[in-house]
């Protein structure tokens, strides 16, 4: 597996290479980060990944610096499941100035995640515009578990005329439902024991719409409710339409989604459930 860190190595690196499908990541691999290589190579010649941990998505008192950082691990798994060249740009490669031109990402950007992190978009859609740039991928690979990022990159890339396909994939999740995250080591051995009823909480959410029941606000309160009744700090659960994240009309026929996002201990988690 061949690694640069400058844009221009990457570009030179990368040309005449076929095919790109590239993998945008953080670092911090687990199997979920490693299905979605193996889906990526499905789609194209050349599997490219990248590491680098994006200061611009997180808030003033997020995690940026506790961040996990396990980059020769990382790089080890990569090469393991094939991919072919790693992109890992320093802060200074990315951005050598002050980073005043911002992707602005419509109204989306401010529901669900967005309203308790305020800015994160705006610095996801940012940086993924910029590792395009440098990358020039034909398909880009990105996680359902992160859907409402999913969302607005496949409208940013669209709305922008990229010539990129932009692929889903499925949450890889633990056998008791759990969906596979970074931030899952910050769990203590009993959070760890409850963490799973995010999962299932949804989950139940799902069966009841499946089954008719179209009172999205008391499938909402009776979600939050339980998670509350064992210790959660919940942020959201919110039944939405799959097309644009916002509230269902009452009268059915739309793809819909069940998501939240919750507090257990110290880390945040979230999770989303298609129905």
């Amino acid at each position: 597996m061949q690694i640069t860190s400058t844009l221009s190595d990457t570009r030179a690196a990368l040309r005449n290479r076929g095919r790109i499908v590239f993998v945008p990541t953080m670092g911090n691999l687990h199997d979920g980060h490693v299905s979605l290589m193996r889906q990526a190579r499905e789609h194209g010649d050349t599997v490219v990944a990248s590491i680098f941990v994006n200061r611009l998505q997180f808030g003033p008192n997020e995690d940026f610096d506790k961040y996990p950082r396990t980059f020769a691990a990382d790089c080890a798994k990569l090469e393991a499941v094939g991919v072919a060249h790693l992109f890992a740009p320093t802060e200074a490669d990315l951005y050598p100035e002050p980073q005043q031109y911002l992707v602005e990402p419509p109204e989306i950007q401010n529901l669900l995640e967005g309203r308790f992190r305020p800015g994160h978009f705006r610095g996801v859609a940012t940086v993924v515009l910029k590792l395009f740039n440098v990358v020039q991928p034909h398909v880009a690979v990105f996680g359902k578990k992160d859907y409402q990022q999913l969302m607005i990159l496949r409208a940013m890339t669209r709305q922008l005329a990229l010539p990129i396909d932009i692929v889903g994939g499925e949450t890889v999740r633990a056998g008791d439902g759990l969906a596979l995250s970074s931030r899952n080591g910050y769990l203590t051995p009993e959070e760890r024991a409850e963490a799973p009823r995010l999962n299932r909480v949804l989950t139940r959410i799902r069966d009841a719409v499946r089954g008719g029941d179209r009172d999205f606000a008391r499938l909402e309160r009776e979600a939050l409710a339980e998670l509350d009744r064992h210790g959660w700090k919940t942020d959201y659960v919110a039944v939405r339409r799959q097309a644009d994240l916002r509230e269902p009309s009452p009268d059915g026929g739309e793809a819909l989604v069940a998501l939240a996002a919750s507090r257990l201990g110290q880390p945040r988690l979230i999770d989303n459930v298609e129905i």
